[in-house]
This record gives structure tokens, sequence and C-alpha cells, in this order.
């Protein structure tokens, strides 16, 4: 490793006098302009995390479902999961090192992970359709040559599929072929597989109308239409021809405002999905015969999900072991019906994909999906054995169920969660189950809940327990929310601090949308007084 030469390349990608940022859940992510000496040192940091892994590492360079004028970046570990917690405070410390210091901290990071300098190096990289995207890339590009290491850059990708690229290289093919088209050929023949045993009048049930977010998934879901043209009809709109990237459109814009994204035409009961602009999130809705809108969030795709897969491990005699996880802001309705009707285990995690992702790798069968929409399935290796076995040995009805979760194995995108392949398990189960989107919907009937933000001065006043459902500091704090929760019916209340700005996230939920909105604005107050609220008080209805 030239250090002379990193030093001198270094310096034209110079770092903005005072920028501090964190590489958080989905690594870094901030106004575009400020990114050239990061994407350079991520360069740097996945040639070392190379080398020390001995395996090929992935750059992702997009800011997901965040505005058009920001991006991001983030590393992909070897199997395709979240960079190491190690790496990513080497990340953090790197990214914000000042000019002179990068040698040094460079240094630091092969010294305290037992880097060997000498081991070749590879790494892979994708990027969004960001204005910004292709620019930034090139920086991650200079980190790796100058720092010696080779890479492949795949141009255009979903996060997903970068994340399945990584995983692919690094089983030398077995879970797949590293290009889109291996991509495309594993998930389609899974779901042309998985749907010959469907039954439904016409083409009705399986059309599917898509809000792309004017984002990637557009423009590789387009690819992917006529390799399983004859299972699945899909309309995409909003494909990044006109509108902006997430504006007014996109799985976070129809969760957070409970309302259909601009530019895509709805007919009543109609089946509609939203992507988010980096295609790893997707979310469900529909208008119903009255024109109220209906959202179907992540915590009843897991149900559907959850379910099904226990029928098909019911049907084939074989008790592997399955569990749920899900964060604190999972609706507490679905909580019960997995527990008390569907009898599947839940467990709680803290926000964020790499809690979920690790506590779900701990069962045969984990399945995860954040209430916005991120998530996937996790077989371990010892399920997908057995399954794999009882495909070739049960006899009819059986083997046909045990067929059916062997492709479901294939379907999933189990390095990362992705909207695509989820929506093809999604698609497959409602056309198996002959069920219509209503029907899906009625399985129970989310709380009303309101999520609302409160400014304050310094968001670290704030610590939780309890897998963020409890606050610990400030003092009186929990006692306060305890107080206001006892005031309502079917009612829970917690606050968490964001993890990028000074801003705590209050989530209540009851049994009315009146009270809800009432609990939520109590809590917030609370939060205001007792955390160090700045600017106005916050006022009901906001």
């Amino acid at each position: 490793m030239d250090l002379d030469a990193i030093t001198k390349h270094s310096a034209l990608h110079a770092k903005p006098s005072g920028l501090i940022l964190q590489y958080g859940t989905a690594g870094f992510r901030t106004k575009a302009e400020h990114l050239d000496h990061v994407m350079f040192r991520m360069g740097l940091l996945a040639v070392l995390r190379s080398k020390q892994t001995k395996s090929t590492i992935g750059v992702m360079v997009t800011a997901s479902h965040n505005p058009e004028e920001d991006n991001g970046v983030k590393l992909v570990d070897p199997l395709g999961e979240m960079l190491a917690p190690s790496w990513e405070e080497h990340a953090t410390c790197l990214a914000n090192a000042e000019e002179q210091d990068v040698q040094r901290v460079l240094l630091d990071i092969s010294e305290k992970a037992a880097v060997d300098l000498q081991q070749d190096a590879f790494v892979v990289i994708g990027r969004d359709t960001r204005p910004s995207s292709e620019k930034l890339s090139q920086s991650v590009i200079d980190g790796i040559t100058v720092s010696g290491g080779q890479f492949h850059d795949y141009g255009l990708l979903t996060t997903p599929q970068l994340h399945y690229m990584v995983y692919c290289r690094n089983t030398q093919g077995q879970y797949g072929k590293a290009t889109t088209e291996g991509y495309y050929q594993k998930l389609s023949k899974a779901f042309v597989e998985l749907t010959k045993q469907a039954f439904c009048s016409g083409d009705e049930c399986l059309l599917l109308k898509v809000d792309c977010a004017n984002g990637i998934g557009a423009l590789k879901l387009r690819e992917m239409k006529n390799y399983f043209s004859q299972g699945l009809s899909i309309q995409l709109f909003n494909v990044g021809t006109t509108g902006k990237l997430n504006h007014l459109c996109g799985a976070d814009f129809v969760k957070s405002h409970q309302k259909p994204p601009q530019g895509i035409e709805m007919k009543p009961n109609e089946r509609c999905c939203s992507f988010d602009g980096d295609a790893d999130r997707i979310i469900y809705y529909y208008y119903d015969a009255d024109g109220h809108f209906h959202l179907i969030d992540g915590d009843k795709i897991a149900t559907l999900i959850s379910s099904f897969l226990k029928e098909l491990l019911l049907e084939i005699g074989e008790s592997l072991n399955i569990g749920v996880v899900q964060t604190a802001y999972a609706n507490g309705s679905s909580t019960r019906y997995l527990e008390d009707v569907m009898k599947v285990p839940v467990y709680c995690t803290k926000t964020g994909v790499k809690h979920l992702h690790h506590k779900a790798q701990e069962f045969d069968i984990g399945i995860y999906f954040e209430a916005n929409g991120h998530g996937t399935v996790l077989f371990s290796k010892t399920a997908e054995m057995k399954i794999k076995q009882l495909a070739e040995e049960l006899e009819d009805k059986k083997r046909k169920a045990a067929k059916m979760l062997e492709n479901i194995i294939d379907l999933f995108n189990q390095a990362a969660g992705d909207a695509i392949s989820d929506m093809l398990v999604i698609e497959a189960i409602l056309a198996l189950k002959g069920l219509t989107i209503q029907q899906w919907d009625a399985l129970y009937t989310d709380l009303p809940n309101r999520q609302l933000k409160v400014k304050v001065a310094d968001r670290q006043v704030i610590s939780t327990t309890d897998a963020e459902r409890k606050a610990v500091t400030p003092p009186g704090l929990q006692e306060a929310i305890d107080d206001l929760v006892k005031k309502y019916k079917l009612s829970r209340a917690f606050v968490r601090p964001s993890g990028t700005e000074d801003i705590v996230r209050v989530y209540a939920e009851a049994d009315s949308q009146e009270s809800a909105d009432s609990l939520a604005h109590e809590v917030s107050l609370a939060v205001f007084q007792l955390a160090g609220g700045v600017g106005e008080s916050p006022q009901p209805g906001l």
C-alpha cells in the first residue's frame, strides 16, 4: 500500500472543514456535495476490509428513500450482510479524519484489525440513479485503485442486487450467478415454479401496479418483466422519466403520509405497491369500494409470509424453529395476531435492519420486516438442507409443499431486504391461497397510531432499554409516558433518539385515531419539557 500516493490522491478529495459524519445503520448519508472525501475514503476502507476477510467486499452508492439531492454510501460484508460493527467505527473514524491524519488512521485500522497489507483485495460497486451517483462512484474507484485493490463496477443496481452479487462471489457461485442476468433467472425461475400450483380465474388476480419511486427499481423491473410475464402482469408508474426521486412517491412517502403516491392510477380493490429509491423496501395498498385508502405495511407482509410458511411446515410434518422479529414500531395488533392466532413466536429488537437480521439468524427460519417494508426471510443451512431432502423423499401433497418451500428459499434474497424478491413472494402466496388484497388486509385490524418528531438541543440526553421501548434518561420521562399511557385504551407509547439528527421520534398507538393522536401529542410535550426541546412547543395535530 503506497501511503504517499494515497496522501496525494486524498488531497484531491479533501474533507470540508468541520464536517462530522456518523456511519449508521444505512451507512453515511448527507447532501451529495459533501460526500466526495467520504467516497474516496470508503474505497480505501473497502480494500482494507477485503484484505482482512480475504473476500470480495461491496460498496453501494445510494441514499435509499432520502431526497434526490442527498446521497450516501455503505459497505457490504462477505455474505451480503451489513458491515461489522467494529468496522462501522473504523468507517466513522476514517471519514472524519483531518487530511494530515488519513495515513495514521489507515495504519491504525490495519493494526487493530490485523490486516495483511500484502493480501490481494477485490471490491464490487453499485449505484442508484441519482444525478450525483456516477461521479461519487468514481471517487470510490479512485480510493480502491490508489490503495492497490481490484474492482468491478456493476454500474446501476438496486441495493439488494449489490448484496446479492457480493454473496454470489464469496460462495463461488453456489448462491447464484453474480450478474444481473443470474439474479433475474434465479428469482423468476423460482416464482414461475411456485405459481404453477396456483389456481385463479383469468389474469385479474395477478395484475399489480408498482410505484417505482422514480428510482432504480423501474429500470430493473423493466428488464426483468419478460422473465415472468406469463405469471404476473405488472404496470410500472413513477419510472423516473419526469418526476424526482422519492418526491411525493415511493414506500417511505406512502407509509409516512398514509396516502397513495402521485403519478399512479388506482381503481377500487386493485393491488398496488411502492418501492423506495433503491428498491429495498416495499409497501402494499389499495382503495376499497367506498374510496377509503388502506395501507398494508411490513407488519402485514411478515404476517402473510410467516402464516404461509407455518402452513407448509405443518403440511410436511416438519417442526423447524420459526420466529418473527419485529421492532417497537410494529403494530400491537400484528404482534397479538402472530402470537395468539398463528402461534408463531415474536421477538423485539432495537430499530435498524442490522439488529433484526442478526436476531433472525438465530432461527431455522427467521422472518423480519420493519413496519416501513424493509425485510426478508432467512433460512439456516440446516433448514435448507432438510427442505431439499424432503422435496426429494416425500410423496404427493407433502412433496408438493416441500417443493414450494424450496422455491421460496430461492425466491428470497437472503442477503438483504429486497423489494423485488419480496414482491414476487407476496404475489405467489396471494395466488396460491386465492387471497384478494382485501382478504389479506382483513387478517387483523391495525391499532390506530401516530408518529411525531420533537426537536431537541442534544438527542443524546435520551437513552433507552428494552429494545428501545423504555426511556432510561432523562429522569422522569418514562414515568411521565407511563402515566399518559394509562389514560387511553389499548395504548402504548415510546420515544427514541434519531440516529442522525437532534430529534426525538415519538410513537403512540391506542384504540382510536383521536386517542393515538392525543397520546402522541402529550408524549411530545413531555419530551420537549424534560429532554431539552428547542423552538416552538409541539402543537396538537402536527
